[in-house]
């Protein structure tokens, strides 16, 4: 008997690029900032923990379940991943990869139509109060001078370009999900678009916009974001993780925490981050499973 072949290995920096120039070719520009006072900045936002108070993706599958997209027993399984995330506010790169691709698979058959018409409800009743007033004043500041601003996150793109227009932003770059005649077929364009993959896009976008990058600011919580974060000639660490925090201090980047207050009640809120994960996260690990039965 002949040995069982070996997988064929990923390029994973091909499918970074091809993430990337997805997210940028998707992006979509408000009409009225068509014309900007300052057309060569912009300034670059990642979103979960960022932006926004948790993961957008966990948001979202939440909402989804209440409206029957999945059962409680697809829950369980990554109810730990959701709390650790909440309470510690620290990305685990294949955690939130593994947790996020299986979101994605539960839209497929669902249509763009209706993932975009629920999108708005959950961001009214799981998304508006979670965004970081601080965050939010710093992307405004932008505006103000006449930049664009565009979101940059793992999330998907129907939702990203939801969470940039309720905030009065000017576009989106996010995951790219597969459709045809406006259905999912539950597979992505590239890679999520996540750490390697968003500085593909933000090339990608500067490049179509014509972007000057050492003009132009980005933002992010993550040292996962690294790659996108060293692009632009200003660099911010947004409630950083330990990493990020050490990396901004050494090469004297500025450095933004609104988590103030919460920290002390971290570690005797994790048990009740747990039940509550267990009540309304997403099932990663179980939908992996099953995906590969």
């Amino acid at each position: 008997m002949s040995p069982p072949s070996k997988p064929r290995p990923v390029n994973l920096k091909r499918r970074s690029r091809l993430a990337g120039e997805a997210a940028a070719a998707n992006a979509e520009v408000e009409s009225a900032l068509s014309v900007v006072a300052d057309p060569t900045a912009a300034a670059f936002f990642d979103v979960d923990n960022t932006v926004m108070q948790g993961a957008s993706i966990f948001h979202l599958a939440r909402g989804l379940h209440r409206r029957k997209f999945f059962t409680t027993k697809d829950i369980v399984g990554a109810a730990w991943k959701q709390a650790y995330f909440r309470v510690v506010g620290v990305e685990d790169p294949e955690h939130v990869a593994e947790a996020r691709s299986a979101a994605l698979a539960f839209i497929a058959g669902h249509t763009v139509e209706e993932l975009e018409q629920l999108g708005e409800e959950i961001f009214d009743e799981a998304m508006a109060h979670r965004i970081w007033p601080g965050t939010r004043a710093l992307a405004q500041l932008h505006l103000d001078q006449g930049q664009r601003v565009w979101l940059v996150t793992a999330a998907p793109i129907e939702i990203a370009t939801i969470i940039a227009r309720r905030l009065g932003l000017t576009g989106a770059l996010g995951t790219v999900a597969e459709h045809l005649n406006g259905v999912y077929t539950g597979r992505l364009v590239g890679e999520m678009l996540h750490g390697p993959a968003k500085g593909e896009a933000v090339l990608a976008l500067a490049e179509r916009e014509g972007l000057d990058l050492s003009r132009c600011s980005a933002y992010s919580d993550s040292a996962n974001d690294l790659p996108m974060l060293s692009l632009v000639g200003d660099p911010c660490a947004i409630n950083p993780d330990a990493k990020l925090r050490a990396y901004a201090r050494e090469h004297g980047w500025r450095i933004r925490d609104y988590r103030t207050g919460r920290k002390a009640a971290r570690v005797g809120a994790f048990g009740a981050a747990v039940a509550g994960a267990a009540v309304g996260s997403l099932a990663a690990g179980a939908a992996v499973r099953r995906r590969l039965r």
